[in-house]
């Protein structure tokens, strides 16, 4: 992280985190040393007793510290995770157009597993269909790769269409502010067509070449939450390895905080290079799906809304 981008962050959370951590009597931990500990716990693997040990803080004062700086920039959520406006959405349509020609698209779904240790209750409905214990988070990012939504909570157990139907994206699709103009968000297999979320054609093995040039430039242009997810677990590569925690209720805390550091970073253009890991979920894992539509139906005007897309995006298979 460059040194603008903290002080940023510093002087956006200072003022919340100045209070003493430690004992009276006992030097206190400064904002800045807060901050440090906080960015190193999530910037990297390495064990609580590891950081305290650099930081020069007892483990006790370290977790305490990481807690008030998770808690302090949870509480600007809305203002670096936020829905865009009419202008900032031209701007996603242009941007995503040029890539395949995909026509007004203001952003790209998916959801990734976090690693975390074995929560003390329900713990087996944490297991993912890779058998770690883990916590979904489901994410729509911009042409930038910045998060313009997240929700998590869900165990890894859960499909991606039931973390879904129980965010609030289905009472978005049911609101014309969010989405004006017809415009739509894409996301792969895992999702329900939609004329506010377009998918891939299933292929089944008789798809005509418009259908399959549809799913070239739709991959293409999705790949932006690809990216995100790798710029994400890339910056905080404690979402790479494992949560050092087990209460619930603090783990999607720590995760949106990661979501929030990041979009900070791009909004400040806070250069990283991406990991080359893989993030992305596999549709075809046996789950139960949410049989409800986001708007209680709409398919045929989907359906006829991605078939015309189809036909009007320009044959790019072979070129």
């Amino acid at each position: 992280m460059q040194r603008k981008t903290f002080d940023f962050i510093l002087s956006l959370i200072g003022p919340k985190i100045s209070e003493n951590v430690v004992k009276p009597g006992r030097p206190s931990v400064s904002p800045e040393t807060q901050l440090l500990l906080t960015l190193w716990i999530l910037g990297t693997p390495d064990s609580y007793r590891s950081v305290s040990d650099r930081f020069n803080v007892g483990k006790a004062t370290a977790v305490i510290s990481v807690r008030r700086v998770v808690k302090a920039l949870y509480d600007h959520v809305h203002t670096f995770i936020k829905w865009p406006i009419a202008d900032e959405m031209e701007t996603s349509i242009r941007v995503f157009r040029a890539v395949k020609g995909f026509p007004n698209v203001i952003g790209a779904i998916d959801g990734t597993h976090i690693s975390i240790t074995a929560p003390k209750n329900n713990a087996e409905a944490y297991v993912n269909r890779k058998g770690y214990h883990s916590m979904q988070l489901q994410a729509v990012c911009n042409e930038n790769g910045m998060f313009i939504h997240c929700f998590t909570g869900y165990p890894g157990a859960v499909h991606d269409q039931r973390v879904f139907q129980n965010s609030d994206l289905p009472e978005f699709f049911r609101n014309d502010t969010q989405f004006p103009d017809d415009v739509h968000i894409l996301g792969d297999a895992a999702y329900k067509l939609h004329k506010h979320l377009m998918v891939p054609f299933k292929d089944n093995g008789h798809l005509t070449d418009i259908q399959k040039n549809f799913n070239m430039c739709h991959s293409s242009t999705r790949m932006a939450i690809e990216r995100a997810f790798g710029l994400l677990k890339g910056r905080m590569r404690r979402l790479l390895d494992t949560l050092p925690m087990t209460r619930e209720d603090l783990i999607p805390k720590y995760i949106i905080t990661c979501c929030i550091l990041h979009n900070i970073c791009v909004l400040k253009q806070d250069q990283f290079q991406p990991l080359a890991v893989a993030i992305s979920n596999n549709a075809s894992a046996v789950e139960i799906l949410a049989t409800r539509e986001p708007d209680g139906g709409g398919r045929d005007v989907a359906i006829r809304k991605r078939d015309v897309i189809a036909a009007e995006l320009p044959m790019q298979i072979g070129a």
